[in-house]
């Protein structure tokens, strides 16, 4: 594609995004099967470009006020993906000029939210915990994109085994340094024409939600639920855990979101899966399998803020409103998903949230309102699993991962154990 094309395309991709009326991944994939002859370097180029746009909003619209033109114009040429070279081509002589003045311009001379572009009410929270030199840490990760982890799906495959047989296909990979299933992938590679990603040995998964799975420590023959699988990628790696073994229900409010479950499990190999939709927290399923589960996992629905790295619209799309309203249904699903759990048994509750009213709030809320649940120390059983560094993983008890620190998503995971 011409340059002056391409950046039109890229420049009409940012104002559909901006709009926020739909999540960017949502918007890009749409854009793509409207323009269908797009090849894979220009459908590169078009998302990265608004995904550019995204992280560094704060800042790409401050250096726009000095240019001229459409709004998305200036923010496409800002956040293009590619050489400097390649859009030059595509300016006039005044935009070259203006381009050059924005990029003369240094970090340390930047207002602080042109350098870590969150909106106000996330910043404070952030910094509470972190400090100032943890919260910049943290500013410069989500500044860049995430990196592509898998999970090799222990019921087929040897970690080992896997990482050669990619780099016999030119994909290299380098082992996960916490979970003992993940392979990380240099670069962005098409992976779902492999024969590894279509006989199931490999599923694409942030090394932080394979330790969620592997922190419910399912056994074979065991009955457990995922209480919020959504697309099952836990459920998937909580059932090869299993050896396919025991029953594992997989429940979701969303019936559409257990759809697109059925095709990677029919790869896994796993039979031990049962996707259930439920109506709501308290469906009558629930009632009757109260008591006699072994394990249960709460992925609960959060602002999915320690993804912003893969979903940078996440922090222009959330509010602190949002957030109390998301803060009332977890603690209602956590309440209801313990009931299914029997005396000795395990209970999980996640989020890939980074903020405490999500996390630590609603953890010590249930352990104050629960007297029959134990809180259970992650560090301590990260590392009986055998996971390195298990405590450094760990906050006050709760596993605790941050983009910055571990190279993960940002979780958050607390355990109990019910008294027997």
């Amino acid at each position: 594609m011409h340059p002056n094309a391409l950046l039109d395309a890229c420049a009409e991709l940012v104002r559909l995004t901006l709009t926020f009326e739909h999540p960017a991944d949502a918007v890009v994939s749409r854009y793509f099967r409207e323009h269908r002859s797009l090849g894979p370097r220009e459908r590169a180029t078009l998302a990265e470009t608004a995904y550019a746009v995204l992280r560094k909003k704060l800042l790409f619209e401050q250096l726009a006020r000095s240019g001229s033109g459409p709004k998305e114009r200036r923010l496409a040429i800002l956040g293009f993906h590619g050489p400097r070279d390649f859009v030059k081509s595509a300016l006039s002589p005044q935009e070259k000029t203006w381009l050059d003045q924005c990029d003369a311009v240094a970090p340390q001379d930047l207002l602080a939210p042109h350098r870590h572009n969150l909106p106000e009410w996330l910043v404070a929270p952030l910094r509470a915990q972190l400090g100032e030199e943890g919260f910049w840490a943290l500013a410069d990760s989500l500044a860049q994109g995430a990196p592509l982890d898998l999970r090799v799906n222990a019921l087929k495959e040897k970690r080992e085994q896997t990482q050669k047989e990619l780099a016999q296909a030119a994909i290299k990979t380098v082992a996960t340094p916490y979970s003992p299933w993940g392979l990380r992938v240099e670069g962005k590679p098409a992976l779902t024409k492999l024969d590894a990603f279509t006989r199931g040995a490999i599923e694409v998964q942030d090394e932080g939600s394979q330790l969620l799975a592997l922190l419910l420590d399912a056994k074979r023959g065991e009955m457990v639920v995922d209480f919020c699988a959504g697309a099952g990628g836990k459920t998937l790696a909580i059932g090869a855990a299993m050896r396919s073994t025991g029953r594992l229900y997989a429940f979701d409010v969303s019936a559409h979101r257990l759809e697109s479950l059925k095709p990677r499990l029919a790869r896994s190999g796993l039979s031990n899966v049962h996707p259930a939709a439920i109506a709501h927290e308290r469906d009558e399923r629930i009632k009757r399998l109260a008591g006699k589960i072994d394990r249960v996992l709460v992925d609960a629905p959060c602002s999915g803020l320690g993804t912003l790295r893969r979903n940078p619209d996440l922090k222009w799309r959330q509010s602190p409103q949002a957030l109390q309203e998301l803060a009332a249904k977890q603690t209602a699903i956590l309440e209801s998903a313990a009931r299914l759990v029997k005396p000795g048994g395990r209970l999980v509750y996640a989020t890939c949230s980074v903020l405490p009213q999500e996390n630590e709030a609603i953890a010590e809320a249930f352990t104050a309102a629960h007297a029959d649940f134990v809180h259970q120390d992650a560090g301590a059983l990260l590392a009986q699993l055998k996971v390195p560094q298990a405590e450094s993983l760990c906050r006050a008890g709760y596993l605790r991962l941050w983009p910055h620190l571990h190279q993960t998503d940002g979780f958050f995971a607390a355990v109990w154990t019910r008294k027997g």
